[in-house]
C-alpha cells in the first residue's frame, strides 16, 4: 500500500497561537522587569556607597582643619615658651651682674668706713682686702693687698708687707715663705708708705706639684704695730676689691 504523502497544511488552533505569544511576552516584560531592577539596585547601591563617601570627605576636611588649628597652636606655644627662656636668662644675668655689683658696694662701703673711723677713735692698721689673680701660661699669682688705717690717726705709717702660702704638696702640708715666693728685688718684703689707705702689688710664683690653700698675710709697721690676716686661697681668687687710683694717700 502506497505511503500516504505529508499533508501540505497544518491547522493549529487559534487559542495555541495566542497562548503562545502571551508566553513570549510575558518572558519578554519578566525578562525587562528584572533588567530594570537590576539597574535600580545597581543605582541604589552606588547611591549609599556615595552619600557615606562624602561624609568621609566632611569629616577629613573638619579633621584637617583642626590639624591645623593644633599646629598653629603648638608653634605659638613654642615661641612663647623661647621668648620665656630668652627673657628669664636675660633676667638671670642682669639679677648676677645687680649682684655682683651690691657685693662690691658693699666692699667698698666696709673699705671706707674702715677709712673714715665710724665711731672709732684710733683703729690702726689693717689688711683690708687681698685678691689674686693667675698669671696666663705659668704658675704666677699676681697679688694686690689693701692697706688702711683710720683717718682719724692722721699720722703716716710705713713697713714691709710679706706673705706665706700654706698648701699640699704631694702627700705633706707645707708652707712657703716669702723668700721663696717673691721677686729677689723685694726680699725684704714689699714696702708701704701712707696716711689712710694704699694698694700694694706683687707677683708670686708658686712651684708646680705645689697645691695651695690658704694665704698668710702679714703686715709691719716701722714701730712695733703690726697686722695680720688668713685668707682662704679661694677666697682670694673670688674676692672683691675696691678701686682705687692714688697710692700711700
Amino acid at each position: 500500500m502506497a505511503s500516504r504523502p505529508p499533508p501540505r497544511y497544518v491547522v493549529r488552533t487559534h487559542d495555541d497561537e495566542a497562548s503562545r505569544r502571551r508566553r513570549r511576552w510575558w518572558l519578554g516584560a519578566a525578562w525587562l522587569g528584572s533588567l530594570a531592577l537590576t539597574v535600580a539596585l545597581t543605582a541604589a547601591a552606588g547611591w549609599r556607597d556615595a552619600a557615606p563617601a562624602g561624609g568621609d570627605r566632611r569629616a577629613l576636611a573638619r579633621l584637617a582643619a583642626e590639624n591645623e588649628d593644633l599646629k598653629q597652636q603648638l608653634a605659638n606655644l613654642q615661641r612663647s615658651q623661647q621668648v620665656n627662656e630668652i627673657a628669664t636668662k636675660a633676667l638671670r644675668g642682669t639679677l648676677a651682674e645687680r649682684e655682683e655689683e651690691i657685693n662690691g658696694l658693699r666692699t667698698d662701703l666696709g673699705f671706707y668706713a674702715r677709712l673714715v673711723g665710724g665711731d672709732a677713735q684710733r683703729q690702726g692698721l689693717k689688711v683690708q682686702e687681698v685678691h689674686l689673680q693667675p698669671v696666663a701660661g705659668s704658675t704666677g699669682w699676681n697679688l694686690t693687698a689693701s692697706l688702711t688705717q683710720n683717718a682719724r690717726r692722721g699720722e703716716e705709717v710705713a713697713g714691709l708687707l710679706t706673705l706665706s702660702v700654706e698648701g699640699l704638696r704631694g702627700d705633706k702640708v707645707v708652707q712657703l715663705d716669702w723668700p721663696t715666693l717673691g721677686d729677689l728685688a723685694q726680699k725684704d718684703g714689699v714696702p708701704f708708705r701712707f696716711k689712710y689707705f694704699q694698694q700694694l702689688h706683687a707677683t708670686i710664683v708658686l712651684p708646680p706639684d705645689f697645691r695651695p690653700t690658704r694665704l698668710r698675710i702679714h703686715a709691719q709697721a716701722d714701730g712695733a704695730e703690726t697686722a695680720d690676716r688668713v685668707v682662704a686661697w679661694n677666697e682670694a681668687l673670688g674676692g672683691n676689691l675696691t678701686t682705687t687710683t692714688s697710692q700711700g694717700i
